[in-house]
């Protein structure tokens, strides 16, 4: 399936839109942390959650478990919430 990668994370991947594979989000971003090593601990904390600034997407929903349910005929897309004043 695409990916769309955030623009703070194309230092990993050289561009906004990759490949990857899984059944899960969980397993599509293993599959990116295999292929980009590291990038799975930017979106996710040392306790298995999504990170707070980090949205994930699934056919125009927003993804908060892991183990969401993904086909592979589609595009999730990862977005990095930003806060300010």
């Amino acid at each position: 399936m695409r990916v769309l990668i955030p623009s703070a994370l194309q230092s990993y991947t050289g561009g906004p839109w990759v490949e990857a594979e899984g059944a899960t989000v969980g397993a599509v971003l293993d599959d990116l942390d295999r292929r980009y090593p590291g990038i799975r601990f930017r979106m996710v904390d040392e306790q298995g959650a999504i990170r707070r600034h980090m949205r994930i997407f699934w056919r125009c929903a927003m993804v908060f478990d892991l183990s969401t349910p993904l086909a592979a005929d589609g595009e999730l897309m990862i977005v990095q919430a930003l806060s300010g004043g």
